[in-house]
């Protein structure tokens, strides 16, 4: 499975939707994911890739990591992982 299939299958679950329900371009708002949801989503995405996320939960406006869309969640975890793009 890939990092993007990965991350699309976490926030599906926090959002309690099934991942064919989230694209790319979704915002967690969008899904339904509120403060809470993002905080376990952040939790489980560095669970699943043993990563550290640099996020300021009580101000997720002052993160180093972007949150705006599922596909700069995405890239945000390769970048951690040192993947390529």
């Amino acid at each position: 499975m890939s990092i993007q299939d990965k991350v699309i299958a976490i926030i599906a679950e926090q959002a309690v939707l099934e991942p064919s329900d989230v694209t790319l371009d979704s915002t967690l708002a969008e899904l339904g994911i509120d403060s809470l949801g993002l905080v376990e989503s952040i939790f489980a995405i560095e669970e699943e890739f043993d990563i550290s996320i640099p996020f300021n939960a009580n101000n997720p406006n002052d993160s180093d990591f972007d949150i705006s869309n599922v596909a700069s969640i995405i890239a945000g975890i390769q970048k951690l992982m040192a993947i390529p793009t």
